[in-house]
């Protein structure tokens, strides 16, 4: 009889370990939901190749889970990019492109046949349903002005939440919190006389998204205890403006190793329409430079915006570490799907430009990780395009919960099992500054809907994947072919 030598034989048992301990146990029962989504995460952390920025607790996530290289937010800006993936659906009117969605189609309907959001429908199904800080566009659920008081304020989402839970603490009402500073002030209460940024000597709930974390890990003990399946999202304000860290993760990073971005020029042959005019970044008066088209920020400064932008991602990669640390030691890990969600990027001075709110892929790719307990982990490379409007009916999927009514979304089922799905249209969509943009494996390609010309845009990512030159005048055969494609994401938002 032939032995296998010893070497093969320690070989395929290393292999089988490595191979189950990168899958989860298959779930008993209906599977909980943790939804963790963070304000402003463009995709420069260490499970999409960033070696410098400092996220070990998403890192250790992305090894157990699905890394969605290629996913797009559909609006970038955080009201309506929230709207499209809690109502699974692409925008169709030009309120649908403001941070007041919720406001204007949700908060005063009537309870319909169709729910309001995938949180809805999950509760209608049985699970208890729970908010915690930022997940809709109010940072507390709650619809009152920057400077009104919370008083008799009515939900943006009135039929999704069992419970709904956050704590201002020191700063007062949850929109002094969202724009607080470690002493207790705020943005707006001091007029705009404020930087961008701040180093405090802290802990962790020296700022509000360390609190938050603490109530995420408070509930997951009582959620242990419940009957019922459970939906938790847990929202975390940084890295959105003011970009305040506790010291200790300032102190991460040396600035001189901080690279400044490779695109830091507008891109050519296009109009300045398409960019925008920081507008947000520049309410912040007591920075040292102030943002332009005109002029890019100084070396000096930008490396310092970029550091503060760092630390503040390493500050929520901690508090998200606790939130899963706890959910491990509940015993919920094999029973819970767990969803990391960026609501859109932003710029760190790619084309002078310092925020959200253009249609370039800086501001449009996010982070989306993904783990569904029984499920290998995977890295879905670039080759494979995902919405954020997917996700709603993927939940449903994984939770076997049954949709009659219509999503735009496509199920992400077989591509996080498979790392492949021939049947997707790979195909994403977006929509901001009256535009459409859609991209697909290869390209970006943007029709403006204004007078200013260029109207379309052209990017090839195989040659530019920074998106520095608009090729669409040099490409008519391939902008013909793609606007066909195009025109499948055109919902007739611009028709008016």
């Amino acid at each position: 009889m032939n032995r296998m030598p010893i070497h093969q034989f320690f070989y395929i048992i290393c292999l089988l370990i490595a191979h189950f301990s990168c899958t989860s146990p298959e779930p008993s029962g209906p599977m909980n939901i943790l939804f963790i989504a963070v304000d402003d995460l463009r995709p420069d952390i260490g499970p999409y190749g960033n070696t410098l920025i400092k996220t070990p607790n998403l890192d250790k996530l992305g090894k157990t889970a699905t890394v969605f290289e290629n996913h797009y937010v559909q609006v970038p800006t955080c009201g309506a990019s929230r709207c499209s993936i809690l109502t699974g659906l692409l925008p169709k009117t030009t309120g649908h492109l403001q941070n007041s969605a919720f406001e204007k189609f949700m908060s005063e309907e009537p309870e319909g046949e169709t729910p309001e959001s995938m949180v809805h429908h999950l509760r209608r199904n049985g699970y208890h349903t729970v908010g915690l800080g930022k997940i809709s566009h109010s940072v507390d659920g709650l619809l009152y002005g920057y400077e009104e008081s919370p008083e008799g304020a009515r939900p943006e989402m009135p039929y999704s939440w069992d419970e709904f839970i956050f704590d201002a603490d020191k700063w007062g009402t949850g929109w002094n919190a969202f724009f607080g500073y470690a002493d207790g002030s705020n943005r707006q209460g001091k007029k705009g006389q404020v930087a961008p940024y701040e180093m405090a000597d802290v802990g962790d709930r020296g700022y509000p998204d360390g609190i938050t974390a603490d109530l995420a890990v408070e509930k997951l003990k009582e959620l242990q205890a419940g009957d019922k399946p459970f939906f938790l999202g847990v929202g975390f304000f940084k890295p959105h403006l003011p970009f305040t860290a506790p010291k200790k993760y300032w102190d991460l990073y040396n600035r001189e190793d901080i690279p400044l971005t490779a695109a830091p020029n507008i891109p050519e042959n296009i109009n300045r329409a398409s960019l925008q005019n920081m507008g947000e970044f520049n309410q912040y008066k007591a920075g040292n430079e102030r943002a332009s088209l005109d002029t890019a920020l100084s070396d000096e400064y930008s490396r310092k915006l970029i550091h503060a932008y760092y630390a503040s991602v390493s500050y929520v990669d901690a508090q998200i570490g606790k939130v899963l640390d706890e959910l491990e030691r509940q015993g919920l890990a094999d029973n819970t799907i767990v969803v990391v969600w960026g609501d859109h990027g932003w710029h760190l001075g790619e084309y002078r430009v310092w925020g959200k709110h253009t249609n370039f892929e800086i501001a449009l790719r996010s982070p989306l990780i993904i783990r569904v307990p029984g499920t290998p982990a995977r890295h879905v490379d670039g080759s494979h395009v995902v919405s954020s409007v997917d996700v709603y009916p993927s939940l449903m999927e994984w939770c076997d919960i049954p949709v009659d009514f219509p999503l735009d979304g496509q199920s992400l089922n077989t591509l996080l099992k498979e790392g492949n799905d021939p049947n997707r249209g790979n195909l994403a969509f977006s929509y901001f500054s009256k535009g459409i943009t859609m991209r697909n494996e290869r390209y970006r390609l943007t029709r403006y809907f204004r007078d200013q010309e260029p109207t379309v845009e052209l990017y090839d990512h195989e040659v530019d994947p920074l998106e520095t030159r608009n090729i669409a005048a040099e490409q008519p055969d391939v902008v013909a072919s793609l606007m066909l494609l195009l025109e499948k994401g055109n919902t007739g938002l611009y028709d008016n």
